[in-house]
């Protein structure tokens, strides 16, 4: 076969609220700013081996994408960002101090296989799957 996808390499959010977003997936999920270009409306994040781009609706890249997402429309189902240490309690409690809802914690097949995986809402109204590693629910 002459093309192997290994993992995701970086996905792309159309944002409203630059710095809410910005709070929401540094200072709640752990990423970091890995590269800023403002004069084009782009900020990248490391997300472990992953980035996720983020792009205001407002700026030069962001005008080229059409309308802002919401409830009418969405650019993307969902996103799962795989946990290394899956601890459903303390994600949980990490998350409510940050006033954000988990949802139950069931277990999902992803990319490593059947494993822990819970549900959370960012605050554009995008789902977000925090998914442990491949292992069956107690």
């Amino acid at each position: 076969m002459p093309l192997t996808l290994a993992r995701i390499d970086h996905i792309v959010l159309r944002v409203i609220q630059l710095d809410v977003m910005l709070h929401f997936y540094c200072q709640v999920l752990g990423c970091r700013i890995e590269r800023r270009q403002d004069d084009i409306g782009l900020v990248q994040l490391r997300a472990g081996a992953s980035l996720l781009d983020l792009v205001p609706v407002d700026g030069v890249l962001g005008r080229q994408g059409g309308a802002a997402p919401g409830a009418g429309g969405r650019n993307v189902d969902h996103i799962c960002f795989r946990v290394d240490s899956f601890d459903a309690g303390a994600i949980a409690a990490h998350l409510a101090a940050a006033g954000i809802a988990a949802g139950p914690v069931a277990s999902r097949y992803g990319a490593e296989g059947q494993g822990p995986s819970m549900y959370v809402q960012d605050p554009e109204g995008n789902t977000i799957e925090l998914k442990g590693p491949p292992s069956p629910l107690q």
